[in-house]
């Protein structure tokens, strides 16, 4: 499910209560070639499609790491009936109460899919209305067909038949566990310790544990954090002290990873930041996805140390590297960046800067920020953390 994190964006890892297998299983497809191509548009490191529901097009995510979700507006405009509430917990391990309701046809190109269990969500708050999307195209949809993925040349195809794909040219196998809505769970193996991730094409971000599994004393470089730059279904992560670290090596499926950039979280994912560097296929039928390997990303962590987030149209700092003599606290206001404002914006321009940040090219800042009534020039450096 989307996971925004102001750096990167996460619509992920949703987990249903008190919902048996059966909704999940809803729904059927229909081709008309045996691989059928889909537009894929490959964005702020999410991959997004054009939907068709009843002849009016929409946004839609496509993501593993959350059931199907359609929007309130959608919704309403199909005048649809509710099968039930359940709770639903985002990312940040917030819950809430949702409507489940049964979507009669969607068609994404040649591809119609009918009778699809979907969770109706508000995806108009904050961050992800910036997004503009309008619904996922989620796991349990997905998990009827075979996709084919690669980030770097926008290509998506799905088929019936995993024949249709060479997987014998896909090196890297990795198993996976589902959960009732059909979301891939994968398992690492880090200081010989098994760890959970979720396979999450929703999640911007590179790759996530959960806090609780791993002992911080085994690694010799990390980097202490403070804040939050999440946002997950139901709003802004609660602010907590994290790291980030390497890892020499890292085992997934039949692969030894090495010096893998990996931050600690609520909870454990693996994301389009590492995703984009492979293509891959992902089969629901034999429970494996494969890789490929087609890029190699710079493995340092290069930042400014920094992260807001907009509050009423300013920037507010919400997230930094802790480390002595920072310059930057939680809850300064940033009035602006290299002269460009970024106080008192419309929702217009929030949107803008919120998707383009304006230090993304730069590695020297000239920030003017308030803080207690008091306004600083603050010149800054991008820096290198970890090499």
């Amino acid at each position: 499910m989307i996971k925004i994190l102001y750096i990167f964006f996460l619509f992920s890892a949703v987990t249903v209560f008190g919902q048996g297998k059966n909704f999940f299983e809803k729904g059927e497809v229909q081709l008309q070639q045996p691989v059928e191509k889909i537009s894929l548009r490959y964005e702020y490191n999410l991959p997004f499609v054009k939907v068709n529901i009843s002849g009016k097009m929409y946004n839609f995510i496509l993501d593993t790491g959350a059931p199907t979700v359609i929007s309130q507006a959608i919704y309403k405009e199909l005048k649809l009936r509710k099968k039930y509430k359940r709770s639903i917990k985002d990312s940040d391990e917030k819950v809430q109460q949702q409507i489940f309701t049964e979507l009669p046809e969607m068609k994404v190109d040649n591809l119609v899919f009918k009778n699809v269990g979907a969770v109706v969500l508000d995806l108009t708050s904050a961050e992800l209305g910036c997004l503009k999307v309008d619904g996922i195209i989620g796991a349990n949809q997905m998990a009827k067909l075979f996709w084919k993925v690669n980030y770097s040349n926008n290509t998506l195809e799905a088929s019936s038949e995993l024949s249709s794909f060479n997987v014998n040219e896909y090196d890297i196998v990795i198993p996976f566990e589902i959960q009732p809505q059909k979301t891939p769970n994968i398992t690492v193996s880090l200081l010989n310790k098994d760890l959970k991730l979720t396979f999450d094409t929703g999640f911007s971000g590179r790759m996530e544990v959960a806090h609780d599994d791993i002992d911080l004393k085994a690694f010799p470089n990390i980097v202490k954090t403070f804040g939050t730059h999440t946002t997950g279904a139901f709003g802004t992560a609660t602010p907590s002290a994290e790291y980030i670290f390497r890892a020499d090596s890292l085992k997934m499926g039949n692969k030894m990873f090495q010096n893998e950039k990996i931050s600690t979280a609520k909870s454990g994912l693996i994301g389009n930041d590492f995703l984009k560097d492979f293509a891959f296929i992902l089969d629901w039928k034999n429970n494996r996805i494969y890789l490929k390997r087609i890029a190699e990303s710079p493995s340092i962590l290069e930042s400014f140390g920094f992260s807001y987030r907009f509050v009423n149209g300013n920037a507010m700092v919400t997230f930094v590297f802790e480390e002595e003599n920072f310059p930057l606290k939680i809850g300064d206001a940033i009035l602006s960046i290299n002269g460009v404002s970024l106080h008192n914006l419309d929702k217009d321009k929030v949107c803008y800067y919120s998707l383009n940040r304006v230090e993304k090219d730069f590695a020297t800042l000239k920030l003017q920020v308030k803080r207690g009534g008091k306004i600083m020039e603050i010149p800054m450096n991008k820096k290198v953390y970890l090499k």
